[in-house]
């Protein structure tokens, strides 16, 4: 029998143990990715919950305190606005207009803006001139600037708010994928395949787009943070939603009137938007490191 070394036969007792990075990464995805699809299906559900209707009004209860102040009631546990409706009801049905309108501007933007980095960074030429001035010109612009714009051309709606966050959005997507699809055009995979007469279509859409497809997903979790943001900024300044619809940025509009009265009517809504962007960001942060090469570490 040869002879084994110290070293080894610690190495073969020692039983296995999730110490990588990698390990660690997916515990820290599972928690980052379990509370935000708790919060989701919340409000997905949110009419099938025992709630008040979030636009019923009632002045006889309005600004009363969550339960745990006094005068609260369980029937409010977090209180009423200036019109006596419930804050509970009214934080998860705004909830879902928030993520709707967040989640259809960032697929939006990523799919207009990743095709245009794609046929940026593999056409070259004098389409890629174009479409970089453009995105320089996009990035120039101040974003409240251009929404105004284009609301008061198109009125208050939300399409049209939806449009204007694609059109905030896909610049940062169009100027990173370019820079990697013009890595990836001189691959040897890519040269063979148009050596070959693979159509440009068929190279972008089947070989292109999944090698970025990891960078997409990464700047697509990124956006629907910044997308929740720049609705609640344009909703707090009169250009989001329209009453009775509700978003988290609307009640904040609605309540900074009445904060020396009542705390909850703003504090509320403008918690829920940092701790969802919050956990948004980091797990951005996450998915990056995980499909990142160059972060990797075993």
């Amino acid at each position: 029998m040869s002879a084994t070394s110290p070293e080894t036969t610690a190495v073969e007792l020692e039983p296995g143990r999730p110490t990588s990075r990698a390990a660690r990464r997916s515990w820290a995805l599972i928690a980052l990715v379990t509370p935000l699809g708790l919060v989701a299906l919340m409000a997905l559900i949110a009419p099938l919950l025992p709630l008040p209707d979030p636009n019923a009004q009632n002045l006889m209860l309005r600004l009363t305190p969550p339960v745990w102040q006094e005068g609260g009631t369980w029937a409010h546990a977090l209180g009423t606005d200036h019109l006596g409706r419930d804050m509970l009801s009214r934080l998860l049905h705004g909830a879902r207009l928030t993520f709707l309108i967040a989640l259809s501007a960032m697929v939006a933007g990523a799919t207009f803006g990743t095709l245009m980095g794609m046929l940026a960074g593999y056409k070259r030429g004098w389409t890629d001139t174009v479409i970089s001035r453009v995105v320089d010109a996009q990035l120039a612009l101040p974003v409240i600037l251009l929404a105004l714009a284009i609301i008061a051309a198109r009125g208050r709606s939300i399409g049209v708010l939806v449009f204007v966050l694609a059109i905030i959005s896909w610049a940062q997507y169009a100027r990173i994928i370019r820079s990697e699809t013009l890595a990836l055009r001189e691959r040897p995979f890519v040269l063979s395949l148009r050596v070959g007469g693979v159509p440009t279509w068929r190279i972008l859409l089947q070989h292109i787009l999944p090698n970025v497809g990891g960078t997409v997903l990464v700047l697509a979790t990124l956006e629907v943070g910044a997308m929740i943001l720049a609705e609640s900024a344009l909703s707090f300044l009169g250009l989001g939603v329209v009453s009775p619809q509700i978003s988290w940025g609307a009640m904040l509009a609605e309540g900074r009137d009445h904060i020396s009265q009542a705390w909850w009517v703003i504090t509320f809504p403008g918690v829920a938007i940092t701790t969802i962007v919050l956990a948004i960001n980091l797990l951005g942060d996450v998915l990056r490191l995980r499909y990142d090469p160059r972060k990797r570490r075993y």
